[in-house]
């Protein structure tokens, strides 16, 4: 068991932080931006909130974070009462927002003329994984550092693997959200085009899940798609910020990604259908608005 922290309770933080207290055991601190999610989650798991994310850090073994974006972290982490200014020596800070692998280099930085170490570990499996406790989560990091965050981790992971330094968990994460926006897009062409062939779409998509189409978005998504349900989770804002992050790093790398930045169009086109809380399988709607 490990003294843990736990900052930012949205929709993903507040079940992974639920799964460090029950399923790992440990002794848990949150802290959220609006204290009344804080009340909540000590009210439904136990455990202690703190009023600032450098109370929740001090003393703890463990500090995780799960915000927004790259403004956000910085303010939770070197920003006023920030939690590096609570970090004990010897302690590691777990990053699971999907950001900048520049900040995440600048963090790492930080943290390491603190003392304490730092993974960048973006997650992917959505609100349902963070629930369930089966999330993927990609890292960058010390291995050292990372070997002792793994078993920690465990409580709410079913994938978790070291994938360079610092930095490197979040451009993974990039390589992720590339494969789901072309795949979405291809799903959303299809579903549109056989409701044009008069075709029965819950059998068509049950006939070519079983072949080389098929994959987790046309499992999960196709079939709720036809219905024009959009309610399941990851947003399009959140989408279009994380295609943001792409293009920017790919302008820096040169990598050439002509779809990604085609799809990401196709959700801004989603956003002014007044679509912005929509989940990403959305995309269809502009082919049938």
């Amino acid at each position: 068991m490990a003294k843990v922290a736990f900052i930012g309770l949205g929709v993903m933080g507040f079940p992974m932080a639920g799964h460090l207290k029950a399923k790992g055991g440990h002794e848990v601190t949150v802290y959220n931006r609006n204290p009344t999610k804080a009340q909540a989650w000590v009210s439904q798991h136990g455990g202690l909130s703190a009023a600032t994310p450098a109370d929740a850090a001090r003393g703890q073994d463990f500090v995780f974070a799960c915000v927004g974006n790259d403004d956000d972290l910085r303010a939770v982490t070197i920003g006023e009462n920030g939690a590096f200014a609570g970090m004990e020596k010897g302690s590691v800070f777990v990053d699971h927002t999907t950001a900048s692998a520049d900040v995440a280099r600048e963090l790492a930085a930080a943290a390491k003329q603190g003392g304490f170490g730092f993974i960048d570990a973006p997650v992917s499996g959505g609100q349902a994984g963070a629930e369930n406790g089966v999330l993927t989560v990609m890292c960058g990091g010390e291995a050292e550092v990372y070997a002792r965050a793994e078993p920690v981790i465990a409580a709410f992971a079913r994938m978790c693997r070291l994938m360079g330094p610092a930095g490197s968990g979040q451009l993974t994460k990039m390589v992720n959200q590339i494969c789901i926006a072309g795949l979405v897009q291809a799903l959303s062409e299809g579903v549109h085009f056989a409701k044009r062939a008069g075709l029965d779409v819950e059998a068509m998509l049950e006939v070519i899940s079983k072949g080389a189409a098929g994959s987790w978005q046309m499992e999960n998504r196709g079939k709720t798609m036809n219905q024009n349900k959009f309610d399941f989770g990851f947003a399009v804002d959140w989408m279009r910020k994380d295609l943001g992050i792409v293009l920017d790093e790919a302008r820096r790398n040169g990598a050439q990604l002509p779809v990604t930045a085609l799809v990401d169009q196709f959700y801004a086109d989603v956003q002014k259908m007044g679509g912005r809380r929509w989940d990403t399988s959305s995309l269809i709607a502009r082919l049938e608005d």
